[in-house]
């Protein structure tokens, strides 16, 4: 399905590009208009064929010249307005013939296509795929994999490491939770992370055989969801148990899928039930096996009654929303990785069967190679069971070695079916058309790279992978939805989540990255990955399609590879990125422009750079250019010339160029830090939709009413420039921004702010010196975060903000308040869920009153603050304890806790390396148990 998504994209654009560059093809607009529908006509057979792909080599093929074909075209049409508009610049007797040559060469590429595209729609017939749209719709391959895959809980694994705690607690919610409804408890988790193993062990746990001891059944469901066949496997286990029922069995099995269901539940519905239903793959499909109404999402479903036992179902998936799809009321578990010491203690169980009880006699060697191996597996068991069960076989040196050199090699066809690419595989074929772009573009960042999740959603809009749809959500929020989607489905690993729980950093595990790349090439969808290791002899034919899409630059000799003669004129994106701590510097970038005219991303993040050169304006179909941590000052004035440009990323320049207005499409930018506060004209740019780092005396001298999808808006400088009644009718002009992020220079102040006209604003930042906090009837009416950072504030804010009735986050961070003592009163706060006090050096107490926060759920404060009436707060379910001192934090981690089961502790170190102890509170716990060890704590800081 990835290139069936790739061609609706290209319909799409070529779509886009008829309205848009209306001028540049009005003598070949019909010509463009006939091959859009020509290849929307082939999208047709496509779904269908990509999935065919897997098993049959000519559909593969021909699915891949259709690609080819489609890139084809859209490179003709992006090279003639490439060149009608270095035509517009010549003569009008040289502009007039060159016009009427180019014309005539593109009509000429487009036929050639169109005769292309037909040529591959005639022998589709002719290679045998003429009934591509009909038959099955698995490949034999995949139904053979899941065949391979089916599990049964009596083949239990003997060698489980690390599974302990996790075992324990799922027992524990299996017969012990006080809840004697119907339950489904879910295991989430990446391919190979070991749910399976997890759910054996517990299914034959003596706790768990002894609460069910009569009503047990495991069924394994698979991609081809099959209601019929899993009741059968359930009623087999459940109801006929000796020979005697053969008879019964066969007549029941001559029943109809609903008649079992319906034979089931009768069964199920006195008895206290366990049923597990292994490797569920969508919401869809656990509605299909449970047979829930689509008009009562609450339905617990006609085949598995809530007989009010305490029966449970337990479900394996790689999908968090195929869990809470099925119960919304039960927490997921979701599988870990494993830590290093439990990967190699799995690892040695595996490959050292003869040594298992004695490390002393490994031989050093392999003990060595070995550990290096399970660095490379990342904490995924099933990588390291398949490597360790392979070493097992020879315990030489030699093929030790080979393995260690080409680990990646053996551990894709090792197994079979059932090895770690083919595994993880499954989760790519499962994946919607419009996620596998999506998918693949995440193998053009480097191994184990921290991604920053608005660089990757704005990368996936520039790459046309994010369709606008006119009336529904922003371009920004549907790539949200998508890296939400790829996080759920456990193929993205979040690292960071701000306080409104959106991702702001991620990466991908390393074995998924590798399948990335796999499928990417496979598809063509990028060239290269170059890395340090490039050789000096290599050659940059041998590293590069003229075909290629797609570049990334992974080493620090960024001058060595502008030295490359590039053979790659279509190239659309070209990312680099420093993998080393030293600084890349490169002084000309001119050969970017020269060499890839019809690029569409360039992103330079972080290399450090002389200039950007003037001829960079004429690459007129960037979308995205990135230049953040450049060390730049000043941009070429022919940046105004790029038209197609969405993004613009780049921050502490001396001043940005006042040609900015000429972009229309713009829609993000971004240049905060600006060293001089020169007039800056935007109020043009009507599709603009985030601006980031604008000064307040150059917002001012703009129309803001005429910004009308601007949604996010950051402001800096020297606030007392500006007419406070006029700023503020400014940002009451703007009818869809719901984020206002205000940051006062040093030497600047905030009077107090007027912003109850902006009705809209949901979320508010304010950094910098305040002269006096605003009054209630003066905050926006709407607010529901907000965030106070070095206001210096010397009285209590905590009056005021208490009586905010939208309020759900706050956070006052460093030297927001000056003053000591912090009071919340009875009914103060009535919907706040989240408070965050940090590096409030100065506090001490802060009093809870009963009544207070009713609905707060995670409080963070520094250790230095007592907090008094925590047990006053119903619902707080997080506690996070900030520290600066190491060994003080590792003594209030045993004080607050000392003998309690209710919190769960875990510690961390942040990028201010102050070290954090979060306590997460267990369901049905006691919060006064908290409370006794808080007091401990406040004692324990007076003496210190």
């Amino acid at each position: 399905m990835a290139t069936e998504a790739l061609v609706s994209f290209a319909v799409e654009r070529l779509g886009d590009k008829l309205i848009q560059e209306a001028t540049f093809l009005k003598g070949v607009r019909e010509q463009v208009e006939k091959l859009r529908k020509d290849i929307k006509a082939m999208q047709c057979f496509l779904e269908e064929a990509d999935k065919k792909q897997e098993e049959d080599v000519r559909v593969r093929y021909w699915v891949s010249e259709i690609r080819e074909s489609v890139y084809d075209g859209e490179d003709i049409i992006d090279m003639f307005i490439l060149n009608a508009e270095a035509v517009r610049r010549n003569c009008f007797l040289k502009r007039v013939f060159k016009k009427l040559m180019n014309l005539y060469e593109v009509g000429k590429k487009i036929e050639a296509i169109q005769l292309s595209l037909r040529d591959i729609s005639n022998r589709r017939e002719a290679l045998g795929i003429k009934n591509i749209g009909e038959g099955r719709s698995r490949s034999a391959q995949n139904q053979m994999v899941q065949d391979l895959r089916r599990s049964s809980p009596h083949a239990e694994e003997h060698v489980v490491v690390g599974l302990e705690k996790e075992a324990d607690e799922l027992v524990e919610q299996l017969i012990r939770g006080g809840d004697q409804r119907r339950r489904v408890i879910s295991l989430v988790g990446m391919g190979g992370i070991g749910k399976t193993t997890l759910a054996k062990k517990v299914y034959n746990h003596t706790q768990v055989l002894k609460h069910f001891p009569d009503c047990r059944a495991w069924a394994y469901v698979s991609q081809d969801c099959r209601p019929r066949d899993v009741y059968l496997q359930i009623i087999k286990q459940l109801v006929f148990t000796s020979t005697k029922d053969q008879q019964v069995l066969e007549k029941e099995e001559k029943l109809t899928e609903h008649e079992l269901g319906d034979f089931l539940h009768e069964h199920l519905k006195k008895k206290r039930y366990l049923v597990v239903l292994d490797d569920v793959w969508s919401p869809a499909g656990w509605s299909c096996l449970a047979k829930v109404s689509s008009n009562d999402p609450d339905c617990l479903g006609n085949v598995f009654p809530d007989g009010v036992k305490g029966s449970r179902l337990l479900l394996t998936t790689r999908r968090k929303d195929v869990a809470l799809h099925a119960d919304a009321r039960s927490i997921p578990q979701e599988m870990q990785l494993l830590s290093q010491q439990k990967s190699w203690d799995l690892f040695r169980r595996k490959a050292f069967l003869d040594h298992v009880d004695d490390a002393e006699t490994y031989p050093p060697d392999l003990e060595e190679l070995g550990k290096e191996m399970v660095v490379y597996c990342n904490g995924l068991p099933l990588a390291i069971v398949v490597l360790g069960g392979l070493l097992s076989r020879n315990m030489s040196h030699t093929e030790w070695r080979k393995v260690h050199d080409n680990i990646n090699a053996y551990l894709a066809k090792e197994g079979s079916q059932t090895g770690v690419m083919t595994v993880l595989n499954l989760s790519y074929i499962d994946l919607p058309s419009y996620l596998k772009p999506c998918f693949l573009h995440l193998s053009l960042f480097p191994e184990d790279y921290v991604i920053s999740t608005r660089k990757l959603l704005l990368l996936w809009i520039a790459e046309g992978f994010v369709l606008e749809k006119a009336g529904q959500q922003s371009m920004k929020d549907a790539a949200e939805v998508y890296l939400n989607e790829l996080i759920n489905r456990n193929l993205i690993q979040v690292v960071r989540m701000s306080v409104s729980a959106k991702v702001m950093e991620c990466r991908v595990h390393d074995f998924v990255r590798e399948l990335a790349i796999a499928k990417a090439r496979e598809h063509n969808f990028f060239g290269a990955n170059i890395a340090d290791s490039l050789s000096p002899s290599s050659s940059n034919s041998s590293l590069f399609s003229s075909k290629c899409r797609r570049q990334s630059i992974i080493y620090s000799d960024i001058e060595r590879y502008a030295s490359f003669e590039h053979s790659t004129p279509y190239l659309r994106s070209l990312l680099f990125f420093n993998s080393g701590h030293e600084t890349c510097r490169i002084s000309q970038l001119d050969f970017v422009a020269k060499c890839f005219k019809v690029l569409r991303v360039l992103d330079l993040e972080g290399l450090e750079l002389e200039s950007l050169p003037s001829i960079v304006g004429e690459l007129i179909h960037l979308r995205y250019l990135g230049l953040r941590h450049t060390g730049l000052k000043l941009l070429p004035l022919s940046i105004g010339n790029l038209r197609s440009l969405q993004t613009l990323d780049v921050n502490n320049l001396k001043q940005v160029p006042n040609v900015i207005w000429k972009i229309q499409n713009m829609r993000y930018l971004y240049i905060e830090g600006q060293e001089d506060d020169i007039p800056l004209k935007i109020d043009t740019l009507e599709n603009l939709q985030v601006l980031s780092g604008i000064t307040f005396k150059q917002w001012i001298q703009n129309n803001s009413i005429k910004l009308t999808c601007l949604g996010k808006l950051k402001l800096e400088g020297r606030y007392e420039l500006v007419e406070g009644v006029e700023f503020w009718k400014s940002i009451a002009k703007l009818r869809v921004l719901k984020s206002l992020y205000l940051k006062a220079s040093e030497e600047s102040s905030f009077p107090s702010l007027a912003m109850d006209s902006c009705l809209y604003l949901s979320k508010l930042d304010i950094k910098g010196h305040m002269q006096k906090l605003s009054e209630i009837f003066q905050f926006p009416p709407n607010l529901s975060q907000l965030t106070l950072d070095s206001c210096r504030l010397d009285f209590d804010p905590m009056p005021i903000l208490e009586k905010l009735p939208k309020l759900l986050t706050l956070r006052l961070r460093a030297e927001s308040y000056l003053g000591m003592v912090m009071h919340v009163s009875a009914n103060g706060f009535p919907q706040l869920k989240v408070l965050q006090l940090f590096e409030l050096s100065n506090v001490i107490n802060l009093n809870i009153e009963k009544g207070a926060m009713p609905w707060l759920m995670q409080l963070q404060f520094n250790f230095s603050t007592r907090i008094f009436g925590v047990d006053k707060l119903p619902n707080l379910v997080e506690l996070k304890l900030t520290f600066f001192r190491l060994p003080l934090f590792m003594y209030v981690g045993l004080l607050i806790h000392k003998g309690g089961s209710d919190w769960d502790r875990s510690w961390t170190t942040n990028r201010n390396d102050a070290s954090e102890l979060w306590l997460r509170r267990k369901k049905a716990s006691n919060i006064k148990e908290l409370n006794r060890g808080c007091r401990k704590f406040s004692s324990f800081l007076k003496g210190i």
